[in-house]
């Protein structure tokens, strides 16, 4: 610095500026030359392209082409699940050394490599630092040799389909991949176009590592339909998705139907609350708000909450803090566009600004904070991108739990008290995943985030996260099957399709089912039937055609009663379930002759699906009873 400066230490230390720092990104362009800057997809162990694909430009955050990649079609998803379903047969063969060794190479390798990595990361924007994919590689290598000592029960589900949102980061792709190889499973990836360029990087540097070729896989494209059309092949066993939660719903209903088990965590929509009590530290709680709040990039979207008796002295001391601070670059022109349209009807609603600086022109925003807004001002319920901030009040602790559960999602939360018991309290009435007290956004592969409601369906990270990568080694994997076509847009309104039968014969008369919700039988609102045919064509019966209140109605019941089923003992639950496997034992003749009626399979493949069926039942019974009630998906994290 004393060579580019004429200032002293003395005045530096005074002023406390900035210095110099390297921009350069050298090792990712010689990477990205070395490939003609046109990247294909990663299968079999090796890149590969045709020239008759489309391509789709890669931008840095100056909207600068930084290189190309090769689009997929439908052949080149068929080459990718034929290859992993190779791949797994290799890997899974493998001792757990074996496999946990490579992943501990791996590591090693990203070490060496770790300039270009995180260099083009930077040029993609996904920025992440190498020292936390290394962390990965290690913990989940422990996980590798672990599993047949810990899991002896479990096994591999096969080839999993890793799909991500545009905008997620490779640190969340990673969290996917690297527990799916660590368990035994091949993968193919789908990544976004942020994490496009570091997922073939990092298919590259495990073939370096020793990987076998097809365990790992990456096929880029440009269109959304891509992770459906991956996870609708025959050959792909398991589809787990992170990032924004549109394009998880979107996900979700092109692969309904298909027989795939899937898992989302959607934490790039999830809103969460950060919640200041009176008995808080509010100097080391506005520190806190300033660091989460006003970064390039968030992996969650905030809201602040603030109990009313310290309100105007935390938006003072945000006023002393943010003042000064230099306004953020967006994404895109598109974001500044989302947050002036935020701002505007915030302010219409009667909220006030607090912002560092006036806001400029272009892709750039100041920190801001809007003060006054009410819960249910769109600000808080769907905050927008970027270093925007919606603040709300609260009277009492209770209030201040009930802003927190307010929003739809429910990934983590963030409180600030010196009170230790009402920490507790508030994070065990909190509807999230994970509760950070005192501290915020603290993440490591030990540490399961799992996401509650709108947030998702799986937990990623820790021992709990391994298990979606699973299956129970005497429950087989699920056949795909071709779904019926659903107009999700018209669902529960458009009339239905049966037909009433000319003429009349008494022996042919189905039985009409009504259904069950609430623990009673009730009539469908839709005031229509479905039928239900035989293999042959015959009909077997009438089942009511559920529309969207009887789809509520079924949620609201279940909600309803779920509180006081998670209150009975683990014993009592345990008794529950004992029960019912013992009722499904004493009809399991005519449970198996209904079904091979109804499918058209022999009669003794009916029974092993019901003796499965009784079986399970028993495992959940015994572990409700053993484990009290535990299970890998649902734990609430205090840290």
């Amino acid at each position: 610095m004393a060579g580019t400066s004429a200032k002293t230490v003395h005045d530096i230390f005074q002023n406390m500026e900035y210095g110099p720092s390297s921009t350069s990104t050298a090792t990712a362009q010689s990477w990205l030359e070395k490939h003609s800057r046109i990247l294909g997809f990663f299968i079999d162990g090796k890149f590969s392209s045709t020239a008759d694909r489309q391509t789709q430009d890669v931008t840095d955050s100056k909207a600068a082409v930084v290189c190309s990649t090769v689009c997929a079609k439908d052949e080149d998803v068929a080459s990718a699940a034929s290859s992993a379903a190779g791949g797994f047969k290799t890997w899974s063969e493998l001792s757990c050394y074996q496999r946990a060794k490579v992943l501990l190479k791996l590591a090693s390798v990203l070490q060496r490599h770790s300039q270009c990595v995180s260099d083009l990361c930077e040029l993609s924007q996904s920025s992440v630092s190498p020292a936390v994919l290394i962390r990965l590689a290690q913990y989940y290598a422990s996980w590798a040799q672990l599993r047949d000592t810990l899991m002896p029960e479990w096994i591999p589900q096969g080839v999993v389909a890793v799909v991500v949102s545009d905008d997620c980061s490779i640190y969340f792709l990673l969290l996917k991949v690297l527990p799916a190889l660590a368990m035994g499973n091949a993968v193919i990836v789908v990544p976004g176009k942020t994490t496009a360029l570091p997922a073939l990087l990092l298919a590259q540097l495990f073939m370096e590592a020793g990987i076998p070729a097809g365990v790992l896989n990456v096929v880029t494209g440009s269109e959304a339909s891509l992770g459906a059309k991956v996870a609708q092949n025959p050959q792909v066993n398991y589809l787990t998705y992170s990032g924004r939660q549109q394009t998880g719903e979107a996900l979700a209903k092109a692969v309904a139907g298909w027989g795939v088990p899937m898992s989302f965590s959607l934490s790039l929509s999830s809103v969460c609350p950060f919640i200041i009590f009176d008995s808080a530290d509010l100097d080391s709680a506005v520190d806190g708000v300033i660091e989460l709040a006003f970064k390039k990039k968030r992996d969650f979207q905030w809201v602040l909450c603030v109990q009313e008796s310290v309100l105007d002295i935390v938006v003072a001391r945000l006023k002393l803090r943010m003042n000064g601070m230099k306004c953020v670059p967006l994404a895109t022109e598109a974001d500044r566009n989302l947050i002036d349209a935020a701002v505007q009807e915030a302010q219409q609603q009667g909220a006030t600004l607090i912002q560092s600086c006036p806001p400029g022109t272009g892709a750039l925003y100041p920190p801001t904070v809007l003060c006054g807004l009410a819960p249910s001002c769109e600000s808080v319920m769907s905050p927008p991108p970027g270093p925007v901030l919606p603040l709300i009040s609260f009277r009492s602790s209770a209030e201040g739990v009930t802003l927190g559960n307010h929003s739809p999602h429910g990934q983590a939360a963030s409180i600030w008290t010196e009170d230790l018991t009402l920490a507790l309290e508030s994070a065990k009435s909190l509807c999230v995943g994970s509760v950070w007290v005192n501290c915020h956004s603290v993440m490591d592969p030990a540490l399961p985030l799992c996401g509650r409601r709108e947030s998702g369906n799986c937990t990623d990270g820790g021992r709990e996260g391994l298990y979606q990568f699973l299956r129970l080694s005497h429950s087989p994997s699920l056949p795909h099957s071709s779904p019926s076509p659903i107009n999700y847009a018209d669902f529960g309104s458009a009339a239905s399709k049966f037909m009433i039968p000319e003429g009349f014969d008494p022996s042919s008369v189905p039985r009409f089912y009504s259904q069950f919700v609430g623990g009673q039988l009730r009539k469908a609102d839709s005031g229509c039937s479905k039928s239900v045919l035989a293999p042959g064509g015959a009909v077997l019966a009438q089942c009511p055609d559920g529309g969207r209140k009887d789809v509520r109605n079924a949620v609201e019941a279940a909600i309803k009663v779920q509180p006081g089923w998670m209150k009975k003992s683990p014993v009592a639950r345990s008794q529950s379930l004992y029960s019912l496997a013992d009722g499904l034992d004493k009809r399991r003749r005519d449970l198996a002759l209904s079904i091979q009626t109804q499918t058209g399979i022999s009669l003794e493949e009916a029974e092993k699906e019901v003796q499965l069926s009784i079986s399970g039942l028993s495992d959940w019974a015994a572990r409700c009873d053993k484990e009290q009630g535990g299970t890998p998906v649902r734990t609430y994290n205090i840290y």
